[in-house]
């Protein structure tokens, strides 16, 4: 799919000899990693940008990556052709790799990361061939996430938490549990559909063979009501602050203020984050600064447009908040190892 905006009411300016300049070089920059660019020389705007979606066709990531392409070249200084192209399935893990690979020869490309990739990155997925790390974001779309219980819940047996799988981030609140002290164990539940992750788990909560979940989305809290559950904690939004979807809901750490683990109360955080993060778009590594700025100024009005949030259950960030929440997502290796050896140790999970 082809989208293509023009810049309009840029006006005309006399740049100074120094000023043109530096434009020239960054302009020499950009070409290096993005051709097309050094053709035009008063711009680092590509002529196309191809953008990575994972699948399936006419799914949410598909969707989510035609409005964002939509708004960056609205929010471009010159015109160009914004490319969606679909690959793999739903947990990105194709796409990343593709991404990962890609070479000046693929020409300019953008990549929607879901967090379920990063996830599969952090647990030591040997289909996740890629480091996240390293990719400037540039905006994205969030959904709160908190961990509920049923009122009746057990206070002297462990607390049973159902999760789809060992490898899944609601695996979190497990962690989470532990760091605050309270016995848990999983019930495992596969979903049978990736589109309804919490169909199996909330079966479960409603059939009492589980005391709690995780739950996401916006409506996150409501759907804790209707099941006759109670929001005990959200995990943390932007700055290890309280989401502001949930405000009324305790962020994981105030309940932590001082861990005796912060390493493992940063893993819970980055397994999250996988799943609060719906998607981030991301440039490759070793952009130059000056084209990170170019992309991260056309996103500066993704956040505003379109204020009913048109993607189900989550709200639009811009880059400054898709930098942090990439941070948060990518942990320090020491972190990444405490968590794999966590869920080895406590539920005998083992990276493929």
């Amino acid at each position: 799919m082809d989208l293509e905006m023009d810049a309009a009411g840029m006006g005309q300016f006399r740049p100074t000899r120094r000023a043109a300049c530096r434009l020239l070089s960054a302009t020499a920059l950009a070409a290096l990693a993005w051709p097309g660019c050094g053709r035009a020389t008063t711009s680092l705007v590509p002529e196309s940008v191809t953008v990575l979606a994972p699948g399936p066709d006419g799914g949410m990531a598909e969707l989510l990556a035609t409005r964002a392409a939509g708004a960056l070249a609205r929010g471009l200084v010159r015109a160009a052709a914004l490319r969606v192209s679909v690959l793999g399935g739903p947990d990105g893990i194709t796409a990343a790799n593709r991404f990962a690979s890609s070479t000046l020869r693929d020409g300019p490309v953008l990549l929607l990361l879901p967090g379920l990739a990063v996830q599969a990155q952090l647990v030591g997925d040997s289909r996740a061939r890629y480091e996240p790390r390293h990719w400037p974001g540039i905006c994205g779309s969030v959904q709160p996430c908190l961990l509920a219980l049923r009122p009746d819940a057990p206070l002297n047996a462990p607390l049973r938490i159902a999760v789809p799988s060992a490898a899944a981030p609601e695996v979190a609140a497990l962690l989470a549990l532990d760091l605050l002290g309270r016995a848990n164990v999983p019930v495992f539940c596969p979903p049978a559909d990736s589109t309804r992750r919490h169909a199996a788990t909330e079966a479960a909560v409603r059939q009492a063979a589980a005391d709690g979940l995780v739950l996401s989305g916006t409506r996150a809290e409501a759907r804790a009501a209707e099941l006759g559950l109670i929001p005990v904690f959200a995990f943390d939004g932007a700055g290890n602050a309280r989401d502001p979807a949930l405000p009324r809901v305790p962020a994981l750490g105030e309940l932590l203020p001082d861990p005796a683990q912060p390493d493992l109360l940063t893993a819970a955080r980055a397994a999250a984050a996988a799943l609060r993060a719906q998607a981030l778009l991301v440039l490759p590594a070793l952009t130059p600064a000056d084209v990170v700025a170019l992309w991260r100024g056309a996103a500066r009005n993704w956040p505003e447009e379109a204020p009913d949030a048109p993607e189900a259950g989550a709200r639009r960030i811009g880059p400054a908040e898709a930098t942090l929440l990439l941070g948060t997502l990518c942990p320090p290796p020491d972190v990444a190892l405490a968590y794999r050896l966590w869920l080895l140790r406590r539920l005998n999970y083992r990276s493929s």
